[in-house]
């Protein structure tokens, strides 16, 4: 004879348990129970073990027939009156998350809830998931404050590093100088000449690429203007100079050539010195080197990194450096959607417009050219349908880019703020110091 035989055996429906729940004793009676089976008091009707039992409860007393839980009394009552009502209700007095906890410990479900209650359990429910999205917004932005307190702290450690070593004070002054424009009036100077040269350089570079500028030779080859050659080699001895120098004067050279802006700064001036390299091998005629003119060009147009030196003057890049870093899931959802509309809008044009002679969506690839410039609304007007039908596909098209652009651009936006906060407060602060 099995365990719930001996328990459950000769016990009619009109008999009862005790159950304890927190030193509040209660008898219930067995038809009672058995009107909820999914509930876990009814569940205990059909147990056939102490082992079943004690799974569903936190101790059990075969000779006194008493189930204990380790559970809230007060909110028992109001189990209680489920089991005699079949309703449900709220507990003034208790979160919303911890009454949610209870009602899946005794089995209840929220369908029970009476009507009373089920508008304002709701609206409880809506305020804890925004104080939920809060709470999680509030971990990344004190994550961030983290970082930027770690970034602090490093930077002091950096300047406790010059200790003991060559020039130390020398180095250190000239080290705070071009790291931290907030530290002297020098210091500002400094940052405001760096940055008109790095502006300058970008305009230069703009200049550069417009042929009225160039001049021709005597064998009417195009020749670069030599104006523009001379501020090109001057801003990039200046960037050259400027990067030496902070290598010098660096606590670590390891964590200095280490850094992403420094990182960007050697690529903006190797170009410059590679490009001359090849020039000087190309005079010489080596054989070797047929396709010297194609990597010069691909180095002249590494000279756009010098665009990211702005980096260094700007909190605003630097927040969003750090906005693209953490929004790495919201980036990919929204390279997914479009790929997908752009996917499904495109076969749809092909399959509207492949018969008129008129358009020019006439193949799969051009028409994934223009679902691209329609779900992200540029529209160059380029390639456009003519039939009804195809119009119709491209309100469509453009509407759904609407919704698809939209949607994960808030959550970047809000990052992006939160971030640019805390650069500036991190910028103050190191201004402070």
């Amino acid at each position: 004879m099995v365990y719930g035989q001996i328990l459950h055996r000769h016990i009619p429906d009109g008999c009862f348990i005790n159950v304890n729940v927190g030193g509040f004793k209660q008898q219930m009676e067995h038809n009672i129970l058995k009107r909820f089976p999914q509930t876990r008091l009814g569940r205990l009707l059909c147990c056939s073990s102490k082992e079943a039992i004690l799974e569903l409860c936190d101790d059990f007393s075969p000779s006194e027939m008493e189930y204990y839980f380790d559970r809230n009394p007060r909110f028992f009552c109001y189990v209680l009156n489920f089991y005699l009502t079949g309703k449900i209700h709220l507990v003034d007095g208790l979160c919303v998350v911890s009454f949610i906890q209870e009602i899946e410990y005794w089995g209840i479900k929220e369908r029970h809830l009476d009507f009373c209650c089920s508008t304002k359990f709701h609206e409880l429910m809506e305020l804890a998931d925004d104080k939920s999205w809060d709470q999680s917004s509030d971990e990344l932005q004190l994550h961030s404050l983290d970082s930027s307190i770690e970034e602090l702290s490093a930077s002091e450690d950096n300047i406790e590093m010059f200790e003991g070593s060559w020039c130390s004070d020398v180095r250190r002054n000239i080290w705070l100088r071009l790291e931290n424009p907030g530290y002297s009036t020098s210091a500002k100077v400094m940052a405001i000449v760096s940055l008109s040269v790095v502006i300058g350089s970008i305009v230069t570079m703009c200049i550069h690429s417009m042929p009225d500028i160039h001049q021709m030779d005597l064998n009417e080859q195009k020749i670069e203007n030599p104006v523009l050659t001379f501020f090109e080699s001057f801003f990039v001895l200046f960037f050259s100079a400027e990067f030496v120098l902070r290598l010098a004067v660096a606590p670590s050279a390891k964590k200095f050539l280490c850094s992403p802006l420094n990182i960007i700064d050697l690529m903006s001036i190797m170009p410059f010195y590679v490009t001359i390299a090849c020039d000087s091998m190309d005079e010489g005629e080596n054989t070797d080197l047929e396709n010297v003119g194609k990597v010069v060009q691909i180095l002249r147009l590494m000279r756009v990194f010098r665009i990211l030196k702005l980096a260094r003057h700007s909190a605003g890049l630097r927040s969003l450096g750090a906005t693209l870093q953490h929004s790495s899931h919201e980036v990919g959802q929204l390279v997914l959607f479009l790929s997908v509309g752009i996917s499904m809008f495109s076969a749809l044009i092909y399959c509207v417009e492949k018969d008129c002679q008129e358009s020019e969506l006439q193949t799969m690839p051009i028409g994934w050219w223009w679902a691209t410039i329609s779900m992200t609304t540029v529209g160059y007007g380029d390639t456009f349908p003519v039939t009804l039908a195809g119009k119709l596909i491209g309100t469509l098209c453009i509407v759904c880019g609407l919704l698809i652009v939209a949607l994960p651009i808030t959550n970047i936006f809000n990052k992006f703020s939160k971030f640019y906060e805390r650069q500036r407060q991190m910028d103050l602060r190191k201004s402070n110091n």
